[in-house]
C-alpha cells in the first residue's frame, strides 16, 4: 500500500496520529491521491477545512507519493470576511494560497425565492466558483473537508426530503468533467476534528456572512438525530459508514438495479411440485 507512513508516526500526539491513519486509509481505499496530483484544498477558515489541510500537507512531507498542494478559499463578496486571518496563517507553511473573489453574498440575496434557505443556493454558487477557481489552478483535483457526520445527515436528509438515497461519496468526478472531488476524511467523526482543532489552535475565521446563523433546519435536525442515535448505540456511525460501502440492490425497490420481471422461480419447478414430482 503506497500510502504506509514512514517511521513510527506523523507526530507524537496520539489524535493526529488516528487522524492521519483514518485519512491515509481513506485515500489508499478509494484511490484518492496519486503521483503527480495538484490539490486544491478548499479552505473556508473553519475546523474541518483546517484539519484537512494540515493532514494532507503531513501526509505529503511523508508519502513516497509526490502530489503538489494549494489553499483554495472562495470570497463570498462580504466586507467582513477576515480572509487575511487565513493568508497569515499560511504565511509559513509553504502552501500557496489562493483568494477566489466572488459577489456571492450579493447574488443570494437578489435571487434567493422567497422561503427557500439562504445556505443552499450560497453552497451550490461555492461550489462553482471552487471548480472554476480549481480548474484555473492547474488543479486536477479539489479536496473538500467533509466528515463521516455530514455523510451521515446527507443520506438521512436525502432519504427524508429527496426521496433518493445518496450521500458524499469519497472520490467523484465534477459536473465539469476536468476536476475530480475527493473526501478524504469520510473515515473521521466530527467530533474528532473538534478536539484536534482545539488541540491545534486553529484560528477561528469569520466569513462576514450575516446569514451564516440560519442555518437550515432539516441540516440542523439530522445532525441532532445523529448525535442522539450515536450517544445510545455508539456504532451508529460505523453502521452508517458500513451501510454506504454495502450496498444491497436486490433488497431495494429500484428497477434500474433489479430485475423484477426475472425474479420469479422457474415454471418448470412449479409444474412439477403440481404434479407431485420432487424438486
Amino acid at each position: 500500500m503506497i500510502w504506509r507512513m514512514e517511521g513510527s508516526g506523523a507526530t507524537g500526539r496520539k489524535l493526529e496520529k488516528m487522524l492521519l491513519h483514518r485519512t491515509g486509509r481513506a485515500i489508499a481505499d478509494f484511490s484518492l491521491v496519486k503521483a503527480g496530483d495538484r490539490i486544491a484544498v478548499a479552505l473556508s477558515g473553519g475546523k474541518d477545512s483546517f484539519s484537512l489541510l494540515r493532514l494532507l500537507s503531513l501526509l505529503r512531507q511523508r508519502s513516497p507519493v509526490r502530489f503538489d498542494l494549494v489553499a483554495l478559499t472562495v470570497h463570498n463578496g462580504s466586507e467582513h470576511f477576515q480572509w487575511d486571518l487565513l493568508e497569515a496563517y499560511l504565511a509559513e507553511s509553504g502552501i500557496p494560497f489562493h483568494l477566489e473573489r466572488t459577489e456571492i453574498s450579493a447574488v443570494v440575496e437578489e435571487k434567493r425565492r422567497p422561503g427557500s434557505p439562504y445556505c443552499s443556493l450560497c453552497a451550490r454558487l461555492r461550489r462553482g466558483a471552487l471548480y472554476g477557481a480549481a480548474r484555473a489552478l492547474g488543479c486536477n483535483k479539489l479536496a473538500l473537508g467533509h466528515h463521516l457526520d455530514d455523510a451521515a445527515e446527507t443520506l438521512l436528509m436525502n432519504l427524508f426530503f429527496e426521496g433518493h438515497l445518496a450521500a458524499m461519496p469519497p472520490k467523484l468526478l465534477a459536473e465539469n468533467g476536468e476536476v475530480t472531488v475527493i473526501r478524504p476524511m469520510l473515515y473521521i467523526t466530527e467530533s474528532m476534528l473538534r478536539d484536534y482543532a482545539r488541540e491545534q489552535g486553529f484560528p477561528v475565521v469569520d466569513c462576514g456572512c450575516w446569514l451564516c446563523g440560519e442555518m437550515e433546519q432539516e441540516r440542523a435536525r439530522m445532525k441532532a438525530l445523529v448525535g442522539g442515535v450515536s450517544e445510545r448505540y455508539p456504532q451508529a456511525r460505523r453502521s452508517v459508514l458500513a451501510a454506504l460501502t454495502h450496498v444491497a440492490p436486490r433488497f431495494l425497490m429500484d428497477s434500474r438495479w433489479h430485475d423484477f420481471e426475472g425474479e420469479e422461480a422457474p415454471r418448470e419447478t412449479l409444474d412439477r411440485r403440481r404434479a407431485g414430482s420432487p424438486a
